[in-house]
């Protein structure tokens, strides 16, 4: 059973309908994906030629949490020793990893350093890993280990990453065996918070009800 989320840093969104909220002077909506790198929240580092992003998708219905559902909650971080509090952010696996995104930028504007993030995809990389990948595995895992920015990877390489305090996972896949592979691993890696955005029946069904 995980425990009440008590309100420290700025509300996750429960899906991500409607536009982004512009955070603070000077920047656009809608927010840019976060690209790793040295950076802080309100300064984006410009970094390495990707593709570019997808045209933002609209939402179905289906991404809101059932009325019964209990909202998630403004998240306590929990960073001395005990296990994560977890929080769940209802969204299609169409929607899962710009849900994802819109978590980390608020994360960032709520004073999180981007080397205490880590983001895990159950199905499609992230446009960003996909690029450094390109360059070869090597380039790409020396960036996790420097530990200077946001990293993105494959749940299934999830064992290889280190701990960071705060995990995000977007579950942009149907497979139910790959989601239950990479949760509890996820969970393992989060020292302070997991985040997961996907359907609610399959991450109850993998981390236990009343997520």
């Amino acid at each position: 059973m995980v425990t009440p989320l008590i309100s420290e840093e700025p509300q996750i969104p429960e899906s991500a309908q409607g536009p982004r909220v512009t955070p603070a002077a000077g920047r656009t909506t809608p927010t840019p994906r976060p690209v790793p790198g040295p950076r802080s929240a309100a300064t984006p580092r410009p970094g390495p030629p990707r593709p570019a992003p997808p045209a933002q998708r609209a939402r179905p219905a289906s991404a809101a949490p059932a009325p019964a559902a209990p909202a998630p909650k403004r998240p306590q971080q929990a960073e001395n020793g005990t296990a994560p509090q977890v929080q769940l952010i209802p969204s299609p696996p169409a929607g899962a990893l710009d849900a994802a995104e819109e978590a980390v930028d608020l994360l960032l504007e709520s004073g999180r350093a981007p080397g205490d993030i880590l983001v895990l995809t159950t199905g499609e990389q992230h446009p960003w890993a996909a690029h450094e990948l390109s360059f070869g595995e090597s380039a790409y895992w020396a960036q996790h280990d420097a530990r200077d920015d946001v990293f993105f990877a494959d749940a299934a390489a999830a064992g290889r990453a280190v701990s960071r305090p705060v995990v995000v996972v977007a579950v942009n896949s149907d497979a139910d065996d790959t989601v239950a592979r990479a949760l509890p691993v996820a969970r393992d890696r989060a020292t302070a918070l997991l985040i997961v955005c996907g359907a609610p029946q399959t991450v109850n069904s993998v981390l236990g009800a009343g997520v």
